[in-house]
């Protein structure tokens, strides 16, 4: 039977080889499920981070699809003009449909190599900004502020500014410096308002790990506009403080300008 695939031809390439190219299939297919399974577990028993785990398993499948190419030309005895013709098609597919999906590898290359962020950095990318919950080598995902994970292609990453608020300590530990704008007019004096942020401050003071500070960045006819620091350990703070303390500073600018008004 095995001399009888080999003599019989289908579009000039033995029935032997359509066999090979099958079973190489077969095979790829299930070691390429069973080392994924295999590589989460590990992951998860190692406690590896999501990038270094995905960067792991990209390996893994990038070695069994060159293994396979590999038996595919051994074993399945392709003639040349097969392999020139699939490299072709191969080609003009990949400079076609693939050119975002190279573009995405490559910058994904690029920020395992360079480091702007990490997994748990607290960032701000272009208008995009949270927790960095996974790093891939096509899309990194963020966790913003309305419980919600905003994947962004990596390529996307590189047109666009982007604002890591981690801060070096003086101990060495993670801490976040995080920024924000509150906008008042100039019906308070710049003396009550200093209170009125100091207030609002008070009231979290031990959630952070640094004094909070705040400076004016602009004054115009009708409004000042003060830039607030806070300083957190934990990313996650950052947002509901931020809202906490806007809610309280203005609550504490109403009752102001209610007293001045009486």
């Amino acid at each position: 039977m095995f001399d009888h695939l080999q003599n019989t031809n289908v579009l000039g390439v033995p029935l032997v080889t359509y066999l090979y190219l099958l079973i190489i299939a077969i095979v790829s297919v299930v070691l390429e499920r069973a080392t994924t399974r295999y590589l989460r577990r590990f992951a998860k028993r190692a406690r590896l981070t999501p990038n270094v785990a995905n960067s792991l398993g990209l390996t893994f499948r990038l070695l069994i699809l060159i293994g396979a190419v590999y038996l595919v030309v051994k074993l399945g005895g392709l003639p040349t003009d097969w392999l020139l013709y699939f490299s072709t098609v191969g080609g003009v597919a990949l400079g076609f449909a693939s050119t975002k999906t190279v573009g995405n590898f490559i910058a994904g290359l690029y920020l395992f190599a360079a480091r702007p962020f990490r997994v748990g950095d607290y960032v701000r990318i272009g208008t995009v900004e949270g927790i960095v919950e996974e790093i891939t080598i096509n899309y990194t995902k963020i966790w913003t502020i309305g419980n919600n994970v905003v994947s962004i292609a990596n390529l996307q990453i590189m047109d666009r500014d982007v604002t890591n608020f981690l801060y070096e300590s003086d101990d060495g530990g993670n801490l976040y410096c995080y920024t924000f704008e509150i906008a008042f007019d100039h019906s308070v004096s710049s003396a009550k308002t200093a209170e009125i942020l100091n207030g609002a401050f008070k009231l979290h003071e031990e959630r952070f790990a640094k004094k909070p500070s705040y400076m004016i960045l602009r004054s115009g006819g009708f409004e000042k506009v003060y830039m607030i620091y806070i300083y957190v350990r934990n990313p996650e703070d950052i947002f509901t403080l931020r809202t906490q303390i806007a809610e309280e500073a203005f609550v504490r600018w109403d009752k102001e300008r209610a007293k001045q008004k009486s």
